[in-house]
């Protein structure tokens, strides 16, 4: 097998590796369920201590 026939095949097992993993992370964010944002308040609250109002 020449050098250039093994670096691709190398390169595609590559590719598809990082493809599983990436459906596989983005399963497991999806699984933990709805994101739900934090109350207006508590972001105003940070903020304004943050800039020191």
């Amino acid at each position: 097998m020449d050098r250039s026939k093994f670096v691709a095949i190398v390169t595609g097992a590559i590719s598809v590796i990082l493809a599983i993993a990436y459906l596989v992370l983005v399963q497991l964010l999806d699984f933990r369920g709805e994101m739900i944002p934090a109350p207006i308040s508590l972001i105003l609250k940070a903020f304004s201590t943050k800039i020191g109002i």
